[in-house]
C-alpha cells in the first residue's frame, strides 16, 4: 500500500489550492492501492473538514508517507529528508531564489518530481494550473484598466465564488472599444482567450488587429512567428526557434504602438529575445499601458523588462516608470500599470485544484505503479542526493555560479 500525504502550502503567502481534493482523495483510494492523509490546514480552498466527512484521515504527522504532495515551493525547514516530493520547484530555469531550495534537496537527499517537466514522449505537459492561471490574468489585465481608466467596473475573481459568477459579470460589463494583445498558445493563452471571448471581445487576426480601427474591443493572438523573426532575416521556423532562440530577433514593435493591453502568456526561454526594451518603452509610441504578465519571468532576464517583481493576490498592480525604470504608484499618467501576480491560479482555488487533481489522478497516479516510468523519470529533478542526468546542467545553478 502506497502512503501518499497531501502536505500542507509553507509559503508566504500561503496557497488555498490543493493537489488533490477530496473526491479526488476518494477515487484514489478507491482505484489504486494507496492510502491518503492530509495535513491540516485553515487557509485551504477545501476545508479539512470536506477531506473528513468523505472518510479521508488528517493527520499532522506525514512522516510515514512515501509520496508528499503540493502546490507551491516547499520552505526548506519543512522538507523530510529522504522522501519523494511533487511540487512546483521553480528550479529548472535556474531561478536565483530557488537555489537554495534545491542544495536543501539534494543535501537531504530528496527524489524532487517537479510537476512542470511531466511530459509525454512529445514533450507536451501532461499536468498544469496554466488555464487558469490565463483566465484569471486576463480577467485581472481588464480589471487593472478598468481601475487605471474608471471607463467600467469589475468586481476581483477572488471575490467571486467560482468562475460562473464571473461570467455572469462579464454579460453586465460594458467594455470599452481597447485593443488587447494576447500573447501565446499553450494552456495559458487558451484560458486566456476563452475568457475575453465570454467578456464579449471580439478576436481579430494579428494583420487586421494592426491595420484597422474599431469602435468595439478586440483581441488578437500572437504566436512565436508573430513576434520573432530571425536576425538574418530569413524565413521563420518554429522548430528552429524553440531549439535556437537566441538567433531570432522581436519584432513586436507594431504591436506596442497599437495596444492598449498585453497580455503575456508564453512559455519564455532564457536565450529568447524580449518583446521590447526598456528604451522602447520609454517612446512616445509605446502605447501600452497596461501589461499582465503572466508568465512572470523577473527582469532582467525576463520577456518583459519591467517585470520587477512578483506582485501578489493581495496588492495585484505595481507601476512602472520607463524614465526611471523603477517602481511606482499605479494608475499614474507616466507609468505603466503591472499585473504581475505568480500564484493566479489562486485566485479560482476550487476550480483550478479540481481540473489539477483530476489530470494527476488519471495521467500521473497510474505511473507510481509502473516500475520504469518514463514519465516520472523526465520530471525527476534529484535522486539520492544528486541531479538526475536531464537535469545536470544544474550543477552550476547549485554551486552557485550563476548569478
Amino acid at each position: 500500500m502506497l502512503k501518499i500525504g497531501i502536505i500542507r502550502e509553507g509559503k508566504v503567502p500561503p496557497d488555498a489550492r490543493v493537489p488533490l481534493n477530496p473526491n479526488h482523495c476518494v477515487l484514489a483510494q478507491k482505484e489504486f492501492p494507496v492510502k491518503i492523509r492530509v495535513q491540516p490546514a485553515p487557509g485551504r480552498c477545501f476545508a479539512d473538514e470536506e477531506y473528513l466527512e468523505v472518510g479521508i484521515e488528517l493527520s499532522e504527522d506525514l512522516s510515514d508517507c512515501d509520496i508528499l504532495m503540493g502546490v507551491k515551493e516547499v520552505p526548506t525547514e519543512m522538507l523530510i529528508p529522504e522522501k519523494t516530493y511533487f511540487f512546483f520547484s521553480h528550479t529548472i530555469k535556474e531561478q536565483t531564489y530557488n537555489r537554495k531550495l534545491l542544495q536543501t534537496i539534494l543535501a537531504k537527499k530528496i527524489r524532487m518530481i517537479d510537476y512542470e517537466v511531466l511530459t509525454d514522449e512529445q514533450g507536451q505537459r501532461l499536468i498544469a494550473f496554466g488555464k487558469f492561471a490565463g483566465m484569471v490574468g486576463a480577467h485581472n489585465a481588464l480589471w487593472t484598466y478598468a481601475q487605471r481608466t474608471g471607463a467600467f467596473s469589475m468586481k476581483r475573481m477572488k471575490d467571486c465564488k467560482d468562475y460562473a459568477e464571473a461570467f455572469e459579470m462579464y454579460k453586465k460589463t460594458p467594455f470599452p472599444a481597447i485593443k488587447i494583445v494576447l500573447t501565446g498558445g499553450g494552456r495559458v493563452g487558451v484560458g486566456a482567450a476563452a475568457v475575453l471571448q465570454d467578456m464579449g471581445i471580439r478576436e481579430v487576426d494579428p494583420i487586421e488587429f494592426l491595420m484597422e480601427d474599431f469602435k468595439e474591443p478586440v483581441f488578437t493572438i500572437l504566436h512565436s512567428q508573430d513576434y520573432a523573426g530571425r536576425k538574418d532575416r530569413h524565413h521563420f521556423d518554429v522548430q528552429r526557434y524553440r531549439s535556437h532562440p537566441e538567433e531570432y530577433r522581436s519584432i513586436f514593435e507594431p504591436y506596442f504602438q497599437t495596444a492598449d493591453i498585453l497580455i503575456n502568456g508564453i512559455f519564455w526561454d532564457n536565450r529568447a529575445p524580449a518583446f521590447f526594451s526598456k528604451a522602447d518603452m520609454r517612446r512616445s509610441d509605446f502605447h501600452i499601458r497596461v501589461i499582465a504578465d503572466i508568465t512572470c519571468d523577473l527582469a532582467p532576464i525576463s520577456s518583459i523588462p519591467s517585470t520587477l517583481k512578483a506582485s501578489t493576490i493581495a496588492d495585484p498592480v505595481f507601476g512602472y516608470d520607463p524614465f526611471t525604470e523603477a517602481e511606482c504608484a499605479p494608475y499614474q499618467e507616466h507609468c505603466i500599470d503591472m499585473m504581475s501576480i505568480d500564484n493566479l491560479p489562486n485566485e479560482l482555488p476550487r476550480d483550478a485544484s479540481t481540473a489539477f487533481g483530476s489530470m494527476f489522478i488519471h495521467r500521473i497516479l497510474p505511473e507510481f505503479f509502473n516500475a520504469e516510468s518514463h514519465v516520472l523519470e523526465r520530471a525527476t529533478i534529484a535522486e539520492e542526493g544528486h541531479l538526475t542526468a536531464r537535469y545536470a546542467y544544474l550543477q552550476g545553478y547549485v554551486e552557485g555560479n550563476i548569478s
